[in-house]
């Protein structure tokens, strides 16, 4: 048995032992966590600004979802996709009621890529093979997911990948008028493009993709795995333009922290899976399902979707005053900090010296997607110890 008080280094010679390198080797170890912060094996504390890539988004140790998995697994624990069960029938119709369309019906798994890759399937059922996707898209690493992403690095090393996928700028409305076509079953595209940097559309591009893909008769698909759940101070990003896609995916924050993903079918899509279609063993499990009703009781009870909004407007103001910073995109609390030169790796490990949690998505951009229970004296301290790194290291 691993001895879970260890040490940092002794728990992470054990990673390097027993874990593929998929990952490489971390430079923390996290043992416990409380609200928006988190203690490494060293007893070291983090405000954590990533919340677990934008799935804690209530935090750590949130006592709302620790009371009701808890309550969960003592009553059921499991059935598999055999047997319905209350928990998963009561967060279906949350979420047909969070979409704004009755006609939604969904389809529960684990993870993002798996939402991705059952919209994927979903799409062939239209007797139509095209997919037009986007240039720096990420929908997940399975096979069928890394055919939508839209990231030659990640996908590369695979091929070949599954066929008929074809990629576009993201924002570029007359490169997919260009290539749509009564051949094309879906475009996939994500509101906010997350792993890519926190890339925003311009205006009026989603509006154009449902216009485009109403007059060809093509799936609109949004990836709304990292945008979703309430982060940008709607429950979905696509909701602020006012469309209605054909389905939407999502994961990460639906589960408060637990694995949990979902594939909603809107309109006639939501017809297309009959028994046999696709299944997941784990989809839906009640635990699971317990935490992820849990997590929207609270952000609705709490007022987190205005408070969202408020909280990544001061962020991203906050942000952009500082030195280096060339622009701050996202929207609510999904930012991406764009620097002028390629600091972002050293940014981010110089905030972990200092008690913060981010991510380098790339050389130039530092993503944050904190926890919703971060607080303005959370973003002062986080703000000021960003600018005090700017001003006083060589990068």
């Amino acid at each position: 048995m691993i001895d879970e008080s260890g040490q940092t280094d002794a728990l992470l010679a054990h990673w390097r032992e027993l874990m593929q390198s998929n990952y490489g080797v971390p430079r923390i170890a996290l043992v416990s966590g409380s609200g928006a912060e988190v203690v490494d094996a060293e007893g070291r504390k983090y405000t954590d600004f990533l919340g677990g890539i934008a799935t804690n988004v209530l935090g750590h140790a949130n006592p709302e979802i620790v009371a009701a998995v808890s309550t969960q697994i003592r009553q059921l624990g499991h059935v598999s996709n055999l047997y319905a069960h209350p928990k998963a029938l009561s967060l279906a119709a949350k979420l047909r009621r969070l979409s704004g369309d009755d006609s939604a019906r969904i389809f529960f798994c684990n993870s993002g890529a798996e939402a991705n890759e059952a919209a994927f399937k979903l799409s062939r059922l239209t007797g139509r093979t095209k997919v037009i996707a986007m240039h720096g898209a990420f929908h997940g690493r399975t096979m069928g997911a890394l055919a939508l992403t839209g990231q030659p690095s990640k996908a590369d090393p695979f091929r070949p990948l599954p066929t008929g996928v074809v990629h576009v700028p993201f924002g570029d409305l007359a490169a997919v008028a260009e290539l749509i076509d009564d051949e094309t079953a879906m475009v996939m595209v994500e509101p906010i493009q997350g792993e890519a940097g926190v890339v925003t559309p311009p205006p009026g591009y989603l509006v154009g993709l449902r216009e485009l893909t109403m007059r060809f008769g093509v799936l609109l698909a949004l990836d709304e795995v990292q945008s979703g759940m309430g982060r940008t101070g709607t429950w979905f990003a696509h909701q602020a333009d006012g469309i209605s896609p054909d389905i939407i995916t999502m994961a990460k924050g639906l589960g408060g922290g637990l694995p949990l993903g979902a594939m909603l079918a809107l309109g006639s899509a939501s017809g297309f899976f009959q028994p046999g279609s696709h299944g997941s063993t784990f989809g839906g499990n009640p635990v699971a399902c317990a935490a992820g009703l849990a997590t929207i009781e609270v952000i609705e009870r709490d007022g987190m979707l205005e408070n969202n909004a408020s909280l990544g407007k001061y962020l991203a103001t906050e942000l952009s005053h500082l030195n280096q910073v060339e622009e701050v995109r996202g929207r609510g609390l999904l930012i991406g900090i764009g620097f002028r030169t390629e600091i972002a790796y050293q940014v981010q490990l110089l905030l972990e010296e200092r008690g913060f949690l981010s991510n380098a998505a790339s050389a130039y951009t530092l993503r944050l997607a904190p926890p919703y229970v971060i607080t303005e004296a959370d973003i002062d301290r986080f703000v000021a110890t960003l600018a005090e790194i700017l001003k006083e290291t060589t990068l």
